[in-house]
């Protein structure tokens, strides 16, 4: 759910929307600069194009929407391979991003005499030259490069009599070391399959057990014959010696089979070490296929330093450590943006004028340095500036003036707490955003992408000495290093990238203020919840003492879970979710333990989001509960969805403006959450939007028992008859353009479906 803009004019909106969209634009061109063109690239900027586009339509800037509309149709080519964006059509493409950055804070942008029509123009036209002048290329494959790659012949005719004729040392060694190519769909399912066969082979360490255990009780049984035997022969009494035979042949048995168990556990236990080593290298040799050095990434980083600080009037240099540190393909193709996103921040607002660093007893040239390492099981990069650091007393005022946050909570927030508002989407301490950047500018991007692959992103600073982002990634996407909990006698696994830490506390460091618990960590005031009432399992006692807790964050928001316990480190086989259970909440995955028994992967980013809905809940008083449930009753709900901050809040305007209670969405998975957690009467949907499009929406929810009867309304920009239809067959009710919000088409549809907004 989104924070209530209500108070925003329209033009404010796109205002906000344009900076945060037009920020993704350029991260993609930045990274088609580099050569290092990704599907994810393409379809990000597509939609990045698609959201102004719209947006610019609903406040009627046509110049805007003529400029985003080529842009979108130069990506859409390029997503279907019909059109190669290659980095000489980056001047053309940045001054399109360029027009719509400028145009969307012009106080003359809807002046009907200005001469933004003419710019427009232009700008199309050259969009449209680009797509004619350039040449469609293939498609690039995932290539596993080798020692003698540049030793390798082109290619000849074959020859018939050279199966016949010698082959010299020198050429079996060429062929030896040849050029393998490997699509990268090919490479990538060779690799789920490697870790599947490592966490597969672990799963004998159970039967080596099971076999240990039974030698150990094969042994006592043969020691108790032998003491049996020993006291009956010791007895008085008279024991016939058939029965006594029949006890010597019996414990001689039993020291035979006592043998036989002894030698197949040693073999047993020799072939599940042979194996699990045997799947341990090949599963590092696939993952090796895969790598990478960081410094295939970051080719073109030292020439954007040199020409940005020459433009700046800046004395910079740059360093990389650890460039060699090998990084999975798959996220070194979207590291680059991140990545030239905080070197031009810490090029435009990290590093002073030589002069400013010379009065503050700094050398005249600032230095930038990069470096990357493995550790602990994961990829770890720090992007440093030994420039003028972050001012916290500036954030707090950018937060405040924003209105983010009350003036009496800001003066509360520590300088950790305060660095979390530059992820926020638009936020910068400046009050001009340059051309290069803004600190903050851009940020929520990065946070957006490190995510993507499951690491996180952190910020460190010191004011007028330097300024740090750390990035936490997985070294692979297959298989991920986890801490396994249990919760509820159910085993749990929490991503190590995603931990913040884990720690012990006892009852009596728990403090209780306005009904919610914390606890203090490093100065730390931490939200304190049950893990068992988030996953809704039932507790299997009462928390021990000291309590075992693990420690999550996101956007700034921190909580400890209160789990039953640490089961230890794990290293997990990632598989997905069977698509049909739809978006389960609070998880991401699923896997499998050494035992065969499955445990799922928590979803951090869902988490804390469910946490924080929890928490505020319960804020409210009994009686103010039961008003709002009450109110809530007696008024018809809708849920807004979709991706644009600008069509949402017209959506939730027009429809407020006639008694609706609305919530709203920012995209089909967050739609789809709160589908499972509250009661609406009408759902209200996008169709292109992130991480789950509208047509998934409303296939989930007319497939779900619980929510097939809710009437959904498509509203989106695609007017072509295929397009209705395919939203339709999907179980959409109705199917609109945003050209409705003009007139009373898209209210009037809403009241036809549901009726007046009060029963």
């Amino acid at each position: 759910m989104s924070q209530d803009l209500s108070g925003f004019s329209m033009l404010e909106l796109f205002r906000l929307e344009a900076e945060s969209q037009t920020a993704i634009l350029s991260a993609g061109v930045l990274a088609i600069e580099e050569l290092e063109r990704s599907p994810a690239t393409i379809e990000s900027m597509m939609r990045a194009a698609h959201s102004l586009k719209g947006a610019a339509r609903i406040i009627g800037l046509d110049p805007a929407v003529r400029v985003a509309h080529a842009m979108e149709d130069c990506f859409v080519a390029a997503g279907k391979g019909t059109f190669h964006v290659r980095p000489e059509h980056a001047d053309v493409l940045l001054a399109g991003i360029d027009f719509l950055s400028t145009i969307a804070r012009a106080q003359d942008a809807l002046s009907p005499e200005s001469l933004w029509a003419v710019n427009a123009e232009k700008l199309v036209l050259a969009l449209a030259d680009l797509m004619q002048a350039a040449p469609v290329l293939p498609a690039p494959v995932a290539r596993i490069p080798t020692t003698a790659e540049t030793q390798v012949p082109p290619p000849q005719e074959a020859d018939p009599l050279a199966a016949v004729q010698p082959v010299s040392a020198a050429s079996r060694i060429e062929q030896a070391d040849r050029v393998v190519r490997v699509s990268a769909d090919s490479l990538t399912r060779l690799v789920g399959l490697a870790g599947e066969s490592l966490v597969e082979t672990r799963q004998l360490r159970p039967f080596v057990d099971s076999l240990l255990h039974l030698r150990a009780a094969h042994v006592e049984l043969c020691d108790t014959f032998a003491v049996v035997e020993e006291k009956l022969k010791g007895e008085d009494v008279s024991i016939p010696s058939p029965l006594l035979g029949m006890l010597a042949r019996v414990r001689e048995r039993a020291d035979q089979c006592l043998l036989s168990v002894m030698k197949q556990a040693e073999d047993f236990e020799s072939f599940a070490r042979r194996n699990e080593d045997l799947s341990g290298r090949l599963h590092h040799e696939v993952i090796v296929s895969r790598m990478r050095p960081l410094a295939d990434g970051i080719r073109g980083f030292p020439r954007l330093v040199r020409d940005i600080a020459r433009t700046l009037e800046k004395q910079v240099r740059f360093e990389v450590r650890g460039d060699q540190t090998g990084v999975d393909r798959d996220i070194l193709d979207k590291l680059e943006a991140p990545l030239s996103h905080l070197i031009r921040n810490a090029l435009d607002h990290g590093i002073e004028p030589a002069s400013i660093r010379e009065a503050a007893g700094k050398p005249a040239m600032g230095t930038i340095r990069l470096e990357a390492r493995h550790r602990a099981g994961m990829l770890s990069i720090t992007l440093t500036d030994d420039g003028r650091g972050i001012d916290s007393d500036t954030l707090r005022a950018k937060a405040i003036s924003k209105g983010l946050v009350a003036r009496q909570v800001a003066d509360q927030l520590s300088t950790v707490e305060l660095l979390e508002f530059l992820f926020l989407p638009g936020f910068s301490t400046k009050e001009e955003v340059t051309e290069i950047s803004g600190r903050g500018v851009g940020l929520d991007v990065v946070q957006t992408m490190v995510k993507a692959v499951g690491g996180t992103v952190r910020v460190s600073t010191q004011l007028g000495r330097q300024t740090a982002f750390t990035l936490q990634l997985p070294i692979t996407m297959s298989v991920i290093r986890a801490l396994l909990v249990d919760v509820g006698g159910e085993p749990y696994a929490f991503p190590l990238t995603r931990i913040d830490q884990i720690v012990f506390c006892h009852h009596d460091d728990v403090r209780t203020i306005e009904g919610r618990q914390y606890f203090e960590r490093d100065g730390l005031s931490i939200g304190l919840v049950m893990a068992s009432q988030i996953f809704e399992l039932t507790p299997v006692g009462p928390p021990a003492d000291p309590m075992p807790i693990v420690v999550i964050s996101d956007r700034g928001q921190q909580f400890g879970m209160v789990v039953d316990a640490f089961l230890g480190e794990r290293d997990l086989e990632v598989r997905p979710l069977d698509p049909r259970l739809g978006k389960v909440p609070n998880m991401n995955s699923a896997s499998l333990l050494e035992n065969g028994n499955p445990v799922l992967i928590v979803d951090v980013e869902d988490l804390v989001r469910s946490i924080d809905n929890v928490l505020m809940g319960r804020r409210l008083s009994r009686v103010e509960f039961e008003r709002l449930a009450e109110q809530a009753r007696q008024r018809k709900r809708i849920l807004v969805v979709d991706d644009s901050i600008t069509v949402r809040e017209l959506e939730r305007q027009l429809l407020q403006a006639r008694g609706f209670a609305v919530d709203v969405a920012v995209d089909g998975m967050d739609g789809w959450n709160a589908i499972r957690s509250a009661r609406y009467d009408l759902v209200v949907s996008d169709v292109d939007m992130p991480r789950m499009d509208g047509i998934e929406l409303v296939t989930l929810i007319k497939n779900d028992p619980a929510s097939k009867d809710i009437p959904v309304v498509i509203v989106s920009y695609k007017d072509r008859e295929e397009d209705r239809l395919r939203g339709l067959d999907a179980g959409a009710n109705r199917y609109l353009t945003k050209s409705s919000f003009h007139d009373e088409t898209f209210v009037r549809t809403i009241i036809d479906l549901i009726g007046e907004p009060t029963q």
